[in-house]
């Protein structure tokens, strides 16, 4: 479950603009502020089923995104290339500061 989550709010994070204001709301409670769905229908005056089912037509539009722009599974590639760079560089060039502080840059970026 925490492997969803947090696969969810990365996938939030990239393709929120894409969503509805009230898909970003139920996701946003839902995901990143932990709210029950009782609390999030509730808080919209609809009921549990309502707010699930808008949960999980917008879990699966998040994936499609993924599949067709793949933003994350960039991100995560860029993410791994950048420790190897990192580890490579504390190895090979200690001494090298200004290359330490460009990668340190780039990792930053993201």
């Amino acid at each position: 479950m925490l492997e969803k989550t947090m696969r969810m709010n990365y996938l939030y994070d990239f393709y929120h603009a894409l969503l509805t204001p009230k898909q970003r709301n139920y996701m946003a409670l839902y995901y990143l502020d932990d709210y029950s769905l009782g609390e999030i229908a509730e808080q919209y005056e609809v009921s549990r089923q309502a707010v699930y089912d808008n949960i999980r037509r917008t879990e699966a539009m998040l994936e499609q995104y993924e599949e067709k722009l793949g933003l994350l599974q960039k991100y995560e590639r860029r993410q791994r290339l950048i420790g190897r760079l990192k580890d490579y560089v504390r190895q090979h060039y200690s001494a090298d500061a200004e290359l330490a502080a460009l990668v340190n840059e780039l990792d930053e970026l993201d």
